[in-house]
């Protein structure tokens, strides 16, 4: 892992709503913040949930979670700047 991975840490923060299901509401990469405007979508598999969703820099996110060990990772990022993409 290189240094420039080492400092880009993801940390998020959930919030759970009243059927127990953690939704991100905002995260941080590094020391930015991005708070989440929209959650485009979400699936699980038996190991992972995952987050499709809108950063309020514009950005799509897709933001992975691993229940066995606690972390999340993100998998996806798209700026949201190209047309196609929005």
């Amino acid at each position: 892992m290189s240094q420039e991975e080492k400092t880009l840490a993801l940390r998020v923060e959930c919030y759970a709503g009243q059927r127990a299901e953690e939704s991100p509401r905002r995260f941080f990469i590094g020391q930015r913040e991005i708070g989440v405007s929209e959650i485009i979508d979400r699936w699980l598999d038996p190991k992972h949930s995952y987050f499709k969703l809108r950063g309020d820099d514009g950005g799509i996110y897709i933001l992975r979670y691993d229940q066995a060990t606690d972390t999340w990772e993100m998998t996806l990022y798209d700026s949201g700047k190209r047309h196609e993409t929005r």
